[in-house]
């Protein structure tokens, strides 16, 4: 019995009030899971492709429009207590939601092999550097493979203790790093430091930005049905996405500017923290690929109802491990990123949806749903289309351009046909309840 209680994750059920949280723990928990090596990694490449100024601007609008995204569809989660997956069926029905799952299960457990083979590669540089020993980053993404899925098994609660823990060592990690930086160098230095890598817009900029984390924001309910209140939920969002995000970009981007580096293992040896820095930054991999791992099991629970989310999870970590061993980095992600196309659309069906139909957004009614929502599902297709239209090649067509970050287009999109179509409903139900009425 407590076997169970330990691995009960209410992954087909809402999350009942007791178990909920507040902003302060949900924060951490969001935090821990958008701070990794690649978010670091970004901030170096805003800092080595532009003037320091441009990229804090970029980082904070970015970082301010993603926080937005995510607030939305962080609120539908709070409202209902649901995860992603099962949000998207009163939105697209039993069976679109099915596909819905598919494809975020898919993206994931994909992202969840690029982080290991990134986890792989920069614990064999410590290893390589304090020990001088070349222990194989195949062993060493094996290894982690294992540990990230096991404790992914747990669910919510594990992530939530991994956060506590990650968290603070992050914040010393970052902020001890900028004040190294200030005995060094002043702002007017860094700013006017030359490129060493090829020139980045703001336009370019901020579209990486908001592309870093826009499945992230989309999948929200994941986390945020373990919040007690929408606005708990809000405040969690803001602090993460715009604080937390946009510090750790500016911070990366500073370190860049100050070392002349991208790579983050030789940005953290030229600023002196050498193996304590990496290590508390591989750590800060660990908790955003239990994110990954978990919110891929989430979604094919909905799909494989009856088998236990852990041995889900189990597979989809034995899945991810096998591709970051197969060199998932530089064979898979176009595919990834063709995936990762599809995901914000969906964000923006459920969120318009929960507007207009927020009174049938509850668990007790999930029996209730349609199979397919078929204008739902067409809205899907249609929004996804513009996004492959606005996204550069390879991955899409590069036709035109709407806001510049293809994830946004797609969002909007979907949101703006699906509250015409929420409009079209109440207009419905107002013209049948006036004729039961009569």
């Amino acid at each position: 019995m407590r076997d169970k209680k330990l691995i009960e994750d209410y992954e087909l059920d809402r999350v009942p009030d007791e178990k909920r949280q507040g902003w302060l723990k949900q924060t951490m928990v969001w935090i821990a899971g958008i701070i990794a090596l690649s978010a670091t990694a970004l901030g170096g490449a805003l800092g080595s492709g532009m003037d320091l100024q441009q990229a804090i601007i970029v980082s904070i609008i970015g970082t301010f429009l993603l926080s937005l995204l995510s607030a939305l569809c962080c609120i539908v989660g709070a409202k209902t207590g649901l995860s992603t997956a099962l949000v998207s069926s009163f939105a697209l029905g039993r069976y679109g939601s099915m596909a819905v799952s598919v494809v975020i299960a898919l993206s994931l457990f994909g992202w969840f092999g690029v982080q290991l083979d990134l986890f792989g590669s920069s614990l064999n540089k410590v290893i390589s550097d304090v020990f001088g020993l070349n222990i194989s980053p195949t062993i060493l993404m094996i290894i982690g493979g294992i540990l990230m899925t096991l404790t992914a098994c747990i669910g919510y609660k594990a992530i939530e203790k991994l956060s506590i823990l990650a968290v603070p060592l992050l914040a010393i990690l970052l902020i001890g790093s900028v004040y190294m930086t200030s005995r060094s160098f002043t702002f007017n230095q860094l700013n006017d430091m030359s490129l060493t890598s090829d020139p980045l817009t703001v336009g370019m900029g901020i579209s990486s930005v908001i592309g870093s984390l826009a499945v992230g924001a989309i999948i929200g309910p994941d986390i945020s049905r373990y919040a007690k209140s929408a606005k708990d939920a809000t405040i969690s969002a803001f602090l993460s996405y715009f604080i937390g995000y946009s510090i750790v970009l500016i911070i990366a981007a500073v370190l860049a500017k100050a070392t002349s580096e991208v790579d983050v293992v030789a940005i953290m040896i030229g600023i002196g923290w050498g193996t304590g820095g990496m290590l508390v930054l591989i750590f800060a991999q660990w908790t955003t690929n239990n994110t990954n791992i978990y919110s891929s099991a989430l979604g094919f629970s909905v799909i494989f109802k009856k088998v236990p989310k852990y041995i889900l999870t189990i597979i989809a970590g034995i899945i991810g491990t096998a591709l970051a061993v197969m060199g998932i980095y530089d064979h898979f992600i176009p595919f990834l990123n063709v995936l990762s196309v599809l995901i914000p659309p969906i964000g923006g069906i459920y969120t318009a949806d929960f507007i207009f139909r927020h009174r049938e957004y509850h668990f007790s009614n999930i029996h209730n749903v349609s199979n397919v929502r078929v204008l739902s599902v067409l809205n899907w297709v249609l929004a996804s289309a513009v996004a492959f239209m606005t996204t550069p090649s390879p991955t899409g067509f590069g036709l035109f351009s709407l806001t510049g970050a293809s994830g946004i287009d797609a969002f909007l999109v979907a949101f703006i046909i699906q509250s015409i179509l929420g409009f079209s409903y109440i207009k419905n139900n107002k013209e049948t309840l006036k004729g039961d009425a009569a």
